[in-house]
């Protein structure tokens, strides 16, 4: 049985087309996702993860520092 990914020939698509068809689907999806309630265990973690922060504000990494160490990792590979 072929896949959906087959039966819609989506491998005969440039990598540039297949990369929109990708955005075209999650924006499609976004309105549902967002309109979505987040599961009680996600929750029970942000509420965990917002009372260590506000016991020990200065344990948070910078974005900064986070976003240049990430993009360090990705030149080194």
């Amino acid at each position: 049985m072929a896949t959906l990914f087959e039966e819609l020939q989506i491998g005969k698509l440039s990598a540039a087309q297949r990369f929109e068809l990708v955005g075209d689907i999650w924006d499609s999806l976004s309105a549902e996702v967002e309109a979505a309630p987040l599961p009680q265990s996600l929750c029970e973690e942000l509420d965990r993860r917002i009372a260590a922060h506000r016991v020990d504000p200065d344990s948070a990494i910078p974005w900064e520092e986070v976003e240049r160490e990430a993009l360090a990792r990705l030149r080194n590979r």
